[in-house]
């Protein structure tokens, strides 16, 4: 297994922080899977996973999770400080400068381009990520019943895990049995 010291994961995580504005969590993705290959694909979404049915932001989470596994509760905070003390400080100056600019029509503009850029990013991770559960057809039905109970019936989060869970851990269950 890699081993990471503190110091490595708050680099790490720097860059990720600084990557993107919004939602860095397809360059979490492209920085720990496809880049430095810290994480195989797999590893990354059931580390998400477990990170989204907890508390808090995903990607915090996920910078917890990560860090802890590779150089424990100093790894974990490292990860965190690097994934959030540029991003902050980036945001307090964009707000002095928002405060004092928002009524121009170019910086409304800017903001609708980069809300693309953004919805375009997680659409792109979450194709990415789908791309793996091809390899077992069954979890398929999964994420259609996920999509169902969100897109069609509406139901929250709390509701989702607890009609999917169950399905997903069986079919989990199978598959590790199986290879």
């Amino acid at each position: 297994m890699i081993q990471l010291t503190p110091l490595q994961l708050f680099i790490s995580f720097s860059k990720i922080g600084m990557s993107g504005f919004g939602g860095v969590l397809p360059w979490a993705r492209r920085a720990l899977v496809e880049r430095d290959k810290i994480l195989t694909s797999e590893e990354f979404s059931a580390i998400l996973g477990i990170c989204q049915i907890v508390p808090g932001p995903n990607i915090v989470n996920l910078a917890v999770c990560v860090g802890s596994r590779f150089a424990g509760a100093k790894g974990a905070l490292a990860s965190v400080m690097g994934l959030t003390l540029g991003p902050i400080s980036l945001v307090m100056l964009l707000a002095v400068l928002y405060d004092h600019y928002s009524y121009l029509d170019s910086v409304k503009g800017i903001l609708r381009g980069i809300s693309a850029v953004g919805v375009g990013l997680i659409a792109s991770t979450g194709f990415k990520m789908l791309r793996d559960e091809f390899r077992y057809p069954a979890m398929l039905l999964v994420v259609f019943i996920t999509i169902l109970a969100v897109c069609y019936f509406h139901l929250g989060l709390g509701w989702v895990v607890l009609i999917a869970s169950p399905l997903a851990l069986f079919l989990a269950w199978k598959k590790a049995h199986k290879v």
